[in-house]
C-alpha cells in the first residue's frame, strides 16, 4: 500500500482536530454505530477544557487504497517544540487558515519552518461560512506570507481549497458545492504531497514523539527513514552527538490505524510507527540497525525564552494537601518532563532543593505546573523571568522580543498603544481588518507582556484578541513598570473570619472567603496603596450580654478576587511565590516571617535569591 505523511498546521482555534476528527468520520475510520467523542485527538483532559492540542499526535486514514498518517499538531506558540519536531516525518503540510482571522503569528512561525525544511503546502481556507468571512483577501495574505517567509517558486504555486471543518466539506470555490465532502481535500492530498520518501540502507528511525505506557513502558514514536523493522529485532540507539546510548531488543512495535493504534508484524521505511522496548531512547536519537555507526542529524530547536523557579514547599500547611512534596520527586518529575519536551531546560539550584525551569512561555509552564498538581505535587512556584544573553562581540545584554498582534475594535486602540508603549513596545503596523476593527503589530519585550493579558481584556471590556510570537534577541530596554498595587499580609494562623474580612474592606479587595486556613506571611488581599500592609483576618466580634437594636445585621461581603495560575503566575513581584496544591493556589510572600522579610528588602538579596 502507498504512504502519504501530512501535518495540519494553523493557528490556535481555526480549526485543525475538528477537521481530523471529519477526516477519520468520511474515510471510514470509525464504524457507523460507534460513539466518538467530540474532537478526538485531544486526549488530554487539559486539552479537552482549555479547547486547545498541546501534544502532537499521529493517527491515519485509508483513501482509495493509500495510506494517509496525518499529525495534528498545536497551534499555540509555546508549543512550538512539538510542531519542529514533527515536520521531520512529514513529505508535505495543510496549512488550515479561518477565512476571516486569515494567517496570525502561529501560522507564520509554523510555515516558516515547513518552508525551511523544503515541504509544499496545501492551503485549506476554513470556515468560509462565517458572516465576516473575507476568502478571497485571506488568501492574497497567505500568499503575502509565503512570499516574505522566501517561498521558493514550487511552495509559492500552492494549491487552494475552501470549506467548513465543522461541516466536512471543502470545494475548489468559497460558495461550494459542498455535497462532496471532503473528497476534494484527499484526492488533493494523493496528487499533490510526494510519496512517502525512503532512503536505501539498513533500518534507521529518529525519534519524535516519546510518551510512557502502563503496559508497554517506554514509547518513541518516528518516521522510518530506512530499511525494516520487526518484534525481537535487536537494534541500538545512539544520541545525536553519535554516541552509543543502548542497545537492546524491540518487544512492540504499533501503527496508527484510525484512532487506535495496532500491533504490526514489520514497520517498513516511510511508516510512521511507535516502537517499545527501550528504555533509553528519547526525542531526537536516532534507533537504527546494529550496523549503524552514523547518527541522523536532528533539527535545531528554538531557544527557551522564560524561565520559573520550582521550589519545595515549606509553608506551614506544606504537606497537607499533596502526597508528593520533596525535592527528590519534584526532581524526578521534572527530569521526566523534559526527556520528552525537547524544548524545556531543567537546572538544579546549588541548594537542591529548587529547579529552574525554562520554557518557550507562560502557558507551557502554567500547563506543566497544572499537570503536576494534578498528579498530586505540591511545589511553590517564583514569578517568570525572562531569559537574557550576552552578545559575544559587543558585551551587551539582549532580551527576548516577541511580535504581539492584537485585533481590536478601534475605540479601544488608543488604550492599547498607550499600555504597550509604557511597555516598552514599538508599533509595526496598523491596518484596519474589517468590521470597525484594527489590527496592531507590536515588537515588545517579553518581559513587559507577562501579565499582560487579563489587562489588555479589562481595558478592551474583553473584546481584543491577541497573539504573541518570539521574535528576536534584542539590546536589553530598561526597567519596565510593576504592579502598583500593595498587598494585605495575614500576620497570624488560623481560619480567617467574615467579621474581620468586612472591616478590612476598605483597605483592598480581598483574595479569600471565611473559613480559608491562612498562614503568618500568606496573601490574603490587594492593598489600595503601594505599600504592604499587614492584617488580622481572623479577628472575631466581642460579644457581650447588651444587645442594641440594629447592631447584628448579617456580614454582607464583596466576592473575593478570583486567581487562576496564569492569572496569578503572572501577578505576583519578585519577593512573593505561588504555592501550589492538588486543591488550591495561594499566594504568599517568599520569606513569611516580617522581620526576615525587613532584612532582606534593606540588604536587596531578594533579586539575588530569585
Amino acid at each position: 500500500m502507498q504512504l502519504r505523511n501530512i501535518a495540519i498546521i494553523a493557528h490556535v482555534d481555526h480549526g485543525k482536530t475538528t477537521l481530523v476528527d471529519k477526516l477519520l468520520q468520511q474515510s471510514g475510520a470509525f464504524r457507523d454505530n460507534q460513539r466518538v467523542v467530540e474532537r478526538v485527538m485531544d486526549s488530554n483532559d487539559l486539552e479537552r477544557e482549555r479547547g486547545i492540542t498541546i501534544l502532537a499526535k499521529a493517527t491515519s486514514v485509508v483513501w482509495k487504497d493509500t495510506r494517509i498518517n496525518i499529525v495534528d499538531t498545536p497551534g499555540h506558540a509555546d508549543f512550538g517544540g512539538e510542531v519542529e519536531r514533527i515536520l521531520n516525518m512529514v513529505d508535505g503540510v495543510i496549512v488550515l487558515v479561518d477565512a476571516a482571522e486569515g494567517p496570525m503569528p502561529q501560522t507564520k512561525f509554523v510555515v516558516g519552518k515547513a518552508l525551511k525544511v523544503g515541504l509544499r503546502p496545501i492551503v485549506a481556507v476554513n470556515k468560509v461560512d462565517r458572516p465576516d468571512a473575507r476568502a478571497q483577501e485571506v488568501i492574497n495574505e497567505v500568499f503575502d506570507l509565503f512570499a516574505a517567509l522566501d517561498a521558493n517558486d514550487d511552495q509559492l504555486d500552492f494549491p487552494i481549497l475552501y470549506g467548513s471543518g465543522r461541516d466536512g466539506w471543502m470545494a475548489a470555490k468559497p460558495e461550494g458545492p459542498s455535497d462532496q465532502g471532503l473528497a476534494p481535500l484527499f484526492d488533493l492530498v494523493l496528487e499533490h504531497v510526494p510519496v512517502a520518501r525512503t532512503e536505501p540502507g539498513p533500518f534507521r528511525m529518529i525519534g519524535t514523539i516519546l510518551e510512557a505506557n502502563p503496559f508497554l513502558g517506554r514509547m518513541v514514536t518516528g518516521r522510518i527513514i530506512s530499511g525494516s523493522v520487526k518484534p525481537n529485532q535487536s537494534i541500538k540507539i545512539l544520541h545525536h552527538d553519535g554516541k552509543l546510548l543502548e542497545q537492546g531488543r524491540v518487544s512492540k512495535i504499533l501503527a496508527f490505524r484510525g484512532i487506535e493504534r495496532q500491533p504490526i508484524e514489520e514497520g517498513v521505511a516511510g511508516d510512521i510507527v511507535a516502537i517499545a522496548g527501550l528504555q533509553k531512547g528519547s526525542v531526537a536519537d536516532t534507533f537504527c540497525a546494529t550496523e549503524v555507526n552514523e547518527a541522523i542529524p536532528a533539527q535545531p530547536i528554538d531557544p527557551p525564552t522564560v524561565t520559573v523557579s520550582f521550589i519545595v514547599n515549606d509553608s506551614p500547611l506544606a504537606g497537607t494537601e499533596g502526597d508528593k512534596v520533596t525535592s527528590r520527586v519534584i526532581r524526578d518529575r521534572l527530569f521526566k518532563e523534559a526527556e520528552g519536551n525537547v524544548t524545556l531546560k531543567i537546572e538544579e539550584s546549588e541548594d537542591k532543593d529548587s529547579f529552574f525551569v525554562s520554557g518557550r512561555g507562560e502557558l507551557q509552564l502554567a500547563i506543566l505546573i497544572e499537570t503536576m498538581r494534578r498528579e498530586g505535587f505540591e511545589i511553590a512556584v517564583s514569578r517568570p523571568r525572562v531569559v537574557l544573553k550576552k552578545d559575544e562581540t559587543s558585551g551587551e545584554v539582549l532580551e527576548p522580543i516577541e511580535e504581539v498582534v492584537i485585533d481590536v475594535d478601534e475605540e479601544h486602540s488608543g488604550v492599547v498603544v498607550q499600555k504597550l508603549s509604557e511597555r516598552r513596545g514599538e508599533m509595526a503596523e496598523m491596518r484596519p481588518s474589517g468590521g470597525n476593527r484594527l489590527r496592531l503589530v507590536f515588537h515588545a519585550p517579553t518581559r513587559g507582556l507577562i501579565g499582560y493579558q487579563s489587562e489588555l481584556m479589562t481595558d478592551t471590556r474583553g473584546t481584543a484578541i491577541m497573539n504573541r510570537l518570539f521574535h528576536a534577541y534584542q539590546p536589553f530596554k530598561g526597567e519596565l513598570p510593576g504592579r502598583r498595587n500593595g498587598v494585605l499580609i495575614s500576620n497570624e494562623a488560623g481560619e480567617a473570619v467574615a467579621y474581620a474580612m468586612w472591616n478590612l474592606e476598605d483597605r483592598g479587595p480581598m483574595m479569600i472567603e471565611p473559613g480559608v486556613k491562612v498562614y503568618r506571611g500568606m496573601i490574603v488581599g490587594e492593598h489600595t496603596r503601594d505599600n504592604d500592609l499587614e492584617v488580622n483576618v481572623l479577628k472575631g466580634k466581642k460579644l457581650t450580654n447588651v444587645r442594641a437594636s440594629g447592631k447584628d445585621e448579617a456580614v454582607r461581603l464583596t466576592p473575593p478576587i478570583r486567581m487562576t495560575l496564569e492569572k496569578a503566575l503572572a501577578w505576583i513581584q519578585d519577593d512573593e511565590l505561588l504555592e501550589v496544591t492538588p486543591t488550591n493556589i495561594r499566594l504568599r510572600k517568599r520569606y513569611l516571617d516580617p522581620t526576615e522579610r525587613k532584612r532582606f528588602e534593606k540588604s536587596g538579596t531578594i533579586a539575588m535569591a530569585n
